[in-house]
């Protein structure tokens, strides 16, 4: 019997570290991989020209008034598997943002990088399984 016990206990104490990695995993999901043209600010930083890959971090942004509370997420950008940066993504269903943006959408799972009228940002957009990720980005020009 106290071998069945202590093999319980070993094999939960096993499993702990494999849940909390899970856990961490969905959370940090990967949306896409972007190039940006230009240096950039994000979250008040500079953030070099290069290519990145953006992930979600699972942590939603204070809405606005009127807003869902998912409709701002964090998102992060990753070099050489090290986050340079973190910033605000305003997430839009693909049934919506034609009300929104007045440009075509990326195709499913594709990434745009634009710069906006007036050279004053860089808009990241990426439509990831439904969703429309907005990430604007001030040059610092």
């Amino acid at each position: 019997m106290r071998h069945v016990i202590l093999t319980g206990m070993l094999l939960a104490a096993m499993a702990l570290p494999v849940s909390q990695a899970s856990a961490q995993t969905a959370a940090q999901k990967s949306i896409g991989t972007v190039t940006l043209g230009k240096k950039v600010m994000a979250d008040g930083k500079p953030l070099a020209a290069g290519t990145y890959q953006v992930r979600l971090v699972g942590e939603n942004a204070k809405p606005g008034v009127g807003q869902s509370a998912e409709s701002e997420q964090y998102v992060e950008f990753v070099k050489g598997g090290k986050v340079v940066a973190r910033e605000v993504a305003t997430v839009v269903s693909n049934a919506d943002i034609g009300a929104i943006v007045k440009t075509h959408k990326p195709a499913m799972n594709a990434v745009r990088v634009e710069t906006l009228k007036g050279n004053d940002y860089v808009r990241v957009w990426i439509n990831h399984s439904g969703q429309n990720y907005l990430i604007n980005l001030p040059t610092g020009a």
